[in-house]
């Protein structure tokens, strides 16, 4: 028991000294070391931002502080991006490189921060790292704020991002979609296929110029996948409504019902259709019918002359039609999209392929939730958290750039995929995970035979060998030095 209450007391120890060395510079330095060593692109930079969940009361942490004269977070309530608005958060912001999707920089946010308030702080210190302002910076629709824009604009910045859905100019197209779409003309710019040539989606831009109220070039697309995926998550909402309507009226069916009265049912509908996306183009009607009920007048066995007593109960029954009109306007709007640039030297095509590689910084915050298992957090206090997330950033570099090795041998040895699923089947992208899980069954042993150390490693199979090749080690090291 002391032995574990030891090394609980030396692991937080380490965690409040790197609290206390855990600042900007220190970032910057040990990402310049990397950008050095495995000679890093930085022209294309790629900004997110996700949420850490927080289970338990948290009260000491929920407002910002200092410990030890250094700002620490206040982990709280905000827009959950894992669909938990019961649970306190904080936000964790990641840029990555276009080339591997290397992390670059992170920061920490308390969980009530808006998104659109971190980017240009992020993008000043990337013009830091980077030592010049020409650099692609791409980002979600937070970042298209007329003050964000307009200041990575003035200072020299080349910005991708998404137009809000709240902006007049998205209005506007989606109506000349709804009303004249004759009068745009869409330009195909590629096609993209499986492995077997069959297409799995087509991608077209508006020809027409068009520019935002400040100026930027503002670029529409439309995707024949998105257009189906739009539909069929449009279908889903919707019959979701329906599950719902549908266990309102079980509800409203029970003789033990609290629905008495049609106030109290229209309420219930309307917190239903509130809740949803789709709420807008559902008719919620309510019908009314009557039941009638007989009690006896008087108490006793019945018999013929027995009297009854009539009594009249209102219930309710549900059912939910389309609204026609605002349906067909939405369909009409289907796989399209809307980004905005000021970087004129950039044909649409080359815009559009940079945007679609934003998921990169999803598949980091996957392995940064799933591979690490960042939650639940076993620890309460706020500054030891902060640490912990730096650590989970280094990890996170250092695991990304094991993948980006890996393929880029793969590439310059022609070596299309290896077999590193179960029964051998082929992987054409290996991330750290699988190779890590593949060497899982590789033991070392030491052996002390009178001060003399004999190191025995498990036979590797001719995969391993490879996989160690293409990593840069050498065969007769792996697994005898440290």
């Amino acid at each position: 028991m002391s032995i574990i209450l030891l090394r609980q007391a030396s692991w937080r120890n380490c965690l409040d000294r790197l609290f206390e060395g855990m600042d900007k510079s220190l970032i910057i330095s040990v990402v310049r070391h990397v950008i050095r060593e495995f000679d890093l692109r930085l022209d294309e930079l790629h900004n997110d931002s996700t949420t850490v969940t927080f289970q338990g009361a948290y009260t000491g942490a929920y407002q910002e502080g200092f410990r030890r004269g250094i700002p620490t977070l206040g982990i709280k309530w905000g827009h959950n991006k894992d669909h938990r608005p019961d649970l306190k958060q904080l936000l964790y912001i990641l840029t990555v490189t276009d080339d591997g999707g290397v992390p670059v920089y992170f920061t920490s946010a308390s969980g009530n921060t808006a998104d659109d308030k971190t980017h240009l702080e992020t993008w000043q210190i990337m013009r830091e790292l980077v030592g010049s302002s020409d650099f692609l910076y791409v980002a979600d629709c937070k970042l298209a704020s007329t003050s964000n824009l307009r200041s990575i604009d003035s200072l020299g910045g080349r910005f991708i991002t998404v137009l809000p859905r709240t902006r007049r100019e998205d209005k506007d197209f989606r109506k000349r979609l709804i009303e004249t779409p004759e009068s745009i003309h869409w330009k195909e710019l590629y096609e993209i296929t499986d492995d077997d040539g069959n297409v799995l989606d087509r991608l077209s831009v508006a020809g027409q110029r068009e520019c935002t109220s400040d100026g930027y070039r503002l670029l529409w697309f439309f995707s024949q996948r998105k257009a189906v995926q739009d539909a069929q998550t449009r279908a889903n909402q919707i019959e979701k409504i329906r599950q719902k309507l549908n266990k309102l009226q079980e509800r409203l069916e029970s003789p033990k019902t609290r629905f008495r009265n049609r106030p109290k049912v229209e309420e219930a509908v309307a917190k239903i259709l509130a809740g949803s996306p789709v709420g807008h183009l559902i008719d919620g009607q309510i019908q009314e019918h009557e039941i009638e009920k007989f009690t006896q007048a008087t108490p006793g066995r019945p018999g013929p002359n027995t009297q009854y007593n009539k009594k009249i109960q209102i219930r309710y029954r549900l059912s939910m039609d389309l609204h026609h009109d605002r349906y067909n306007k939405e369909v009409a709007t289907d796989g399209t999209f809307p980004l905005i640039t000021n970087a004129e030297d950039l044909s649409e095509e080359e815009v559009l392929r940079a945007y679609k590689r934003q998921p990169l910084i999803e598949k980091r915050f996957s392995q940064f939730k799933n591979d690490f298992e960042v939650a639940p957090v076993f620890l309460k206090e706020v500054s030891r958290i902060q640490a912990l997330l730096g650590v989970y950033f280094f990890v996170l570099i250092v695991q990304t750039l094991l993948e980006r090795e890996l393929r880029n041998a793969m590439e310059e040895e022609l070596i299309e995929d290896l077999p590193l699923y179960p029964e051998g089947r082929a992987c054409k992208a290996p991330t750290t995970r699988r190779v890590l899980d593949f060497f899982e069954p590789i033991q070392r042993h030491q052996i002390d035979r009178d001060g003399n150390a004999e190191i025995l490693v498990t036979k590797l199979s001719p995969l391993h060998r490879q996989l160690i090749k293409l990593l840069g080690l050498k065969q007769s090291q792996y697994g005898k030095v440290i």
